[in-house]
């Protein structure tokens, strides 16, 4: 059976030259880079390396990168490790419940604990009114926690503004930067944003790998204590496999970022130009503002995301109904909710995410065959 795999916003496939990097450092140099030996040593500047990459991606200094397991730790570390640098400072975090669920179950744990946060609203395109968040910081903001670009819609967030308010306010912005990270352009030092996550396997690398980009001079008590390693920041022996594939798979994002924009862009409005003109009763997510290029959430009125899902894998297609970390909940997406769009239509929801091997072949199947799967699913609700 053909399978089509739309799911990259969950997980990529690892690019061959990731793979190839990150096996060398289990066949070849297997070192420990604290130690200060040859078989350390040759392992500590691949590392090092692997941070410059990195850093050249987002336009960050090498010393400013933290490597992390993933970006739900990096995000978990940005949040409650400020919130502990702070707190006589103050307990105020500003954030939204559009945020990907790292932040938002961060923010309310924090809660239990006696912080304070403020859930601003957004607009029908999944983005929050800056002006709103400028009213709601106050003397004992210590955070703004807001994302670059949205897991489930693609919506493309006012990041400038929020930095640039965030300069204005001295509080420290931390963006989830995890979807829009080798898919778009992200500037960290240009936009003002105190502290980045990024997650390696969203960019054709291995799962297990992340990593928190901290701006020069900000606060931050450690998330895991141990070690030395990272600078005193997170504590533990350096997955340096993982590490060495994310920083190719910078590198490598880096290079071909502006032409797959272009083409996945194409292929993405190809989809849904094709399910518009065939299928009644259907709602484009995010239409009037900017967006990833490469993906598509679309909601069918009539049907539940876990029978479209169902049929469109019993024909060997990959989709989601939103962030695979609250797949198979069977409730409509809290992201959508936030954003007020009608449940009737909410329930209905299915992401396409598009990636490196997806092909127009492969649009044109999904278009031939999704009317079929609504109609039948409309047919028996």
């Amino acid at each position: 059976m053909r399978q089509i795999y739309l799911d990259h916003n969950a997980t990529t496939p690892v690019h061959p030259e990731v793979l190839e990097a990150f096996m060398s450092f289990y066949r070849e140099r297997y070192g420990n880079p604290s130690s200060i030996h040859w078989a350390g040593r040759a392992v500590r500047g691949a590392v090092e390396n692997a941070r410059e990459q990195v850093a050249l991606l987002l336009n960050a200094d090498p010393v400013e990168v933290i490597f992390t397991s993933c970006g739900t730790e990096a995000d978990n570390m940005a949040i409650k490790g400020v919130a502990s640098a702070l707190r006589s400072r103050g307990n105020h975090i500003i954030s939204s419940r559009t945020e990907h669920p790292a932040v938002v179950n961060s923010c309310i744990w924090l809660e239990s604990q006696g912080y304070e946060i403020t859930w601003l609203a957004t607009d029908e395109n999944g983005a929050p009114d800056p002006a709103a968040l400028d009213d709601a910081i106050t003397d004992r903001t210590i955070l703004i926690s807001l994302m670059f670009a949205n897991h489930e819609t693609g919506a493309l967030l006012p990041v400038r503004e929020i930095g640039d308010i965030a300069l204005r306010r001295r509080i420290y912005f931390h963006c989830d930067a995890v979807q829009a990270v080798g898919k778009v352009p992200v500037d960290f030092r240009g936009l003002n944003i105190g502290l980045l996550a990024l997650s390696g396997h969203k960019i054709y690398a291995p799962k297990g790998v992340g990593a928190l980009v901290v701006r020069k001079g900000v606060k931050l008590s450690p998330f895991i204590h141990g070690g030395p390693q990272e600078r005193n920041r997170r504590g533990g022996t350096e997955n340096v496999a993982g590490i060495v594939a994310l920083g190719k798979a910078c590198e490598l994002a880096l290079a071909a970022m502006d032409a797959e924009s272009r083409r996945l862009t194409a292929l993405r409005d190809r989809l849904e130009a094709g399910i518009l003109a065939t299928i009644a009763d259907v709602k484009k997510h995010c239409m009037g503002g900017p967006r990833l290029p490469h993906t598509s959430c679309l909601s069918f009125l009539g049907t539940e995301a876990d029978s479209l899902l169902l049929n469109l894998d019993l024909l060997g297609i990959a989709a989601s109904s939103g962030s695979a970390c609250t797949s198979g909940t069977l409730k409509a997406s809290s992201v959508l909710m936030a954003m007020g769009v009608d449940p009737a239509f909410a329930k209905g929801t299915v992401r396409f995410s598009l990636g490196r091997e997806t092909t127009e072949e492969d649009i044109d199947y999904v278009l031939e065959v999704m009317p079929g799967i609504v109609a039948r699913l409309r047919k028996h609700e």
